[in-house]
């Protein structure tokens, strides 16, 4: 029972994270002081001669010493604000550049692999791929699926696990313009094959590895290659042997493809499916350069950089942030076929590292490992890890464990526009937006109902902004001719007409809907809170789920937790319920009572909790809730043991009296 013990730092952590939304009195009289001080200065040097000088900055500094919050914004977020302009102009430039001369990733490739030929551009275990390899196969690629009669607009579904060649298949494709679908190779059964039809492929791409995975669906009506390995030859039936059909094929030069242009459609890269079936997001050429080249020029990467990245191809964070980096930028990127918390740093020493990538998820993984697990750690060179999801309850103690010198957080979806970036390693920031910038970055906070995640309007039907410390949902105004703002949306339409809101401020204007519940503090930072549909009304409170997560997981050892709402009849609202991956059942239900009772209020403390052998989980290491919550409290469904939260605060396993009287309603809540 002894597992169930707190962190030390989580106090600490939750210190560290400042959300500043007020001064206090020190902050508020330094800043009038300092007001003063450079009026002073600057009516002696300009003004005292001038009545019309002298009355013009009275009033300005009468107008700066009744709201000093501006002047402590503008004074601290200075150079903050100076660096992330000249470095968001540079991407600008960038882009700018590459959509006026109609460059797309393979043009960019090309241009890297013509510059260093010979070094080293994908590492995976023992095997190596030079650029110029790497070029000759893409280019191996294109030659042979012209031949068989591949034009521009078509699309290519590629089911595979994570290889050096992965990159190389949808690169050669997007040369003849064809769109590559990059499916889930963890995907199953209907799942699989929704991806497959809803991206209208007329052809599929199968690694030897995921063959047997074809052979449970109904017989696909197109065509199938199978890349096999060296000591692999059994084909399914049916499909054509493509690794020895590209060693013998001719490459074919990029200049003699059909013409493109930044803006044409380059892949298919599916939503986790968090919610329901994946939706097929479209990424142009001219979305993947912005979201690979942003963190490259944000975050101040450099072509020397090794970037090891253990996160799946298919997905946006490792198939584009990741592999961009040396498609774009001439980067070596290590992969790995799959994430382990026990080899991460020894890896990154083998390869001589110096940028890592991770997702939320990861971060705890690693901080969960014991130290035998990974006796290298102090001997690491990374100056950068960068992703998405570090949460802020433990993002000081990865941090200091691992010795980090710098977190490169990003926000962004992969169909989105909101996209942000937090470049200054402020704990738990999302990323920023200038404060006197604001309507310059298309970026803005709605208020929202927090349940339905539905935008509240005034009387003239139009949204209203959240002032700083209000959460609200997240949205980002669509602009089609910058690559910064720009929506693409799903291959299904509809769909994508769903994610867009309109006449938000004024008639005829839209923006996109993140989903996503964020609040933002007086210097300008973003910080997430919840999803949209998360959060549930108890006691006639908002619950954050996120928070109570938070709290659980620091208190049993930063194993996976989910907390949602669920139903109990006759009672308003909906309870909630902790899901806790604990297979040998060592969590002491005692101690977390205290924890829960000690950091919570009363109406965000679970009913109940729940424990199981594995939580659901999408590819990319979210936790799926949608099935549990469905499942409930209900002993007839769920063999797994669940606790109740009595009278005096305590857990205790959930008898089937205590059942029968929550479904009556006499349980008296």
């Amino acid at each position: 029972m002894s597992e169930c013990k707190p962190h030390r730092d989580l106090k600490e952590d939750e210190k560290a994270m400042e959300i500043l939304l007020e001064l206090n009195l020190k902050q508020k009289l330094a800043t009038r002081l300092g007001i003063l001080l450079v009026g002073s200065i600057i009516f002696g040097l300009f003004c005292y001669d001038s009545a019309l000088a002298s009355l013009t900055l009275g009033a300005l500094l009468a107008l700066m010493l009744r709201n000093p919050t501006n002047v402590f914004a503008l004074v601290m977020t200075c150079h903050r604000d100076i660096i992330a302009l000249h470095r968001f102009v540079a991407l600008n430039l960038y882009l700018l550049r590459k959509d006026r001369k109609g460059c797309t990733v393979a043009h960019c490739f090309e241009e890297q692999a013509r510059r260093q030929p010979e070094k080293i551009c994908f590492i995976m275990d023992e095997r190596r791929l030079s650029f110029a390899q790497a070029l000759r196969l893409s280019q191996q690629v294109a030659g042979y699926f012209q031949q068989r009669g591949l034009q521009r607009g078509d699309c290519v579904a590629l089911l595979m696990e994570t290889r050096v060649e992965y990159t190389c298949i949808w690169l050669g494709l997007s040369q003849l313009g064809v769109i590559t679908a990059l499916i889930n190779s963890h995907l199953r059964g209907d799942s699989l094959l929704h991806c497959i039809r809803v991206a209208k492929a007329c052809a599929l791409i199968v690694g030897s590895e995921l063959s047997d995975v074809l052979q449970t669906l109904p017989p696909l009506e197109l065509s199938i290659y199978q890349y096999t390995d060296v000591d692999q030859h059994e084909l399914l039936p049916g499909a054509i042997e493509l690794t020895s059909a590209l060693a013998a094929q001719a490459p074919l030069p990029l200049s003699r493809n059909p013409p493109s242009n930044a803006r044409d459609k380059l892949l298919y890269v599916y939503t986790s499916g968090t919610t329901g079936l994946p939706k097929a997001a479209v990424i142009t050429n001219l979305r993947f350069l912005f979201m690979s080249a942003g963190a490259f020029y944000m975050l101040r990467l450099n072509r020397d950089d090794v970037i090891y990245n253990p996160l799946p191809l298919y997905h946006t964070a490792g198939g584009i942030v990741g592999v961009g980096n040396a498609l774009l930028n001439g980067c070596t990127v290590v992969l790995r076929k799959k994430f382990s918390a026990s080899n991460f740093w020894s890896d990154c020493c083998q390869y001589d590292c110096t940028v890592a990538q991770y997702i939320g998820e990861l971060c705890r993984y690693l901080l969960a490992t014991p130290y035998k697990h990974a006796p290298q750690q102090p001997l690491h060179q990374l100056r950068l890890m960068y992703g998405n999801g570090l949460r802020p309850q433990i993002w000081t103690q990865f941090v200091s464990r691992f010795g980090i010198p710098h977190i490169g957080e990003i926000y962004g979806a992969t169909e989105g526009n909101s996209n942000l970036i937090n470049i200054t390693n402020r704990i738990g920031a999302i990323g920023f937006v200038p404060v006197f910038g604001r309507s310059l970055y298309p970026v803005q906070i709605l208020r929202c109902d927090e349940l339905t995640g539905e935008p509240l309007r005034n009387a003239k039907g139009h949204c209203m902004r959240c002032a700083p410390g209000e959460v609200g949902l997240l949205v980002g105004k669509v602009d089609a001719r910058r690559a910064v703002s720009a929506f693409h949306g799903y291959a299904d339409k509809a769909a994508s007409e769903q994610k867009l809101l309109r006449n938000v401020y004024t008639k005829g204007d839209c923006y996109f809907n993140s989903g996503d519940m964020v609040v933002c503090d007086i210097l300008g930072y973003f910080y997430f809170k919840d999803r949209t549909g998360d959060t549930f009304r108890w006691r006639g409170e908002n619950v954050a789920t996120q928070e109570v997560e938070a709290i659980i997981t620091n208190c049993i050892g930063l194993s996976d937790c989910v907390v949602y709402g669920v139903q109990i009849p006759h009672v308003e609202g909906k309870a909630g319920m902790a899901a806790i991956v604990d297979p040998t059942q060592k969590v002491d239900m005692d101690y977390l009572s205290i924890v829960i009772r000690g950091s919570l209020p009363p109406y965000a403390r679970p009913l109940f909790i729940r424990l199981l052998d594995e939580i659901p989980r999408t590819a990319t290491f979210k936790l799926k809730k949608r099935e549990l919550a469905l499942e409930g409290y209900n002993l007839e469904v769920v063999k797994d043991p669940i606790y109740y939260l009595n009278r005096d605060g305590v857990y205790r396993q959930l008898s089937g009296e205590q059942y029968a009287s929550l479904q009556a309603g006499t349980a008296g809540l």
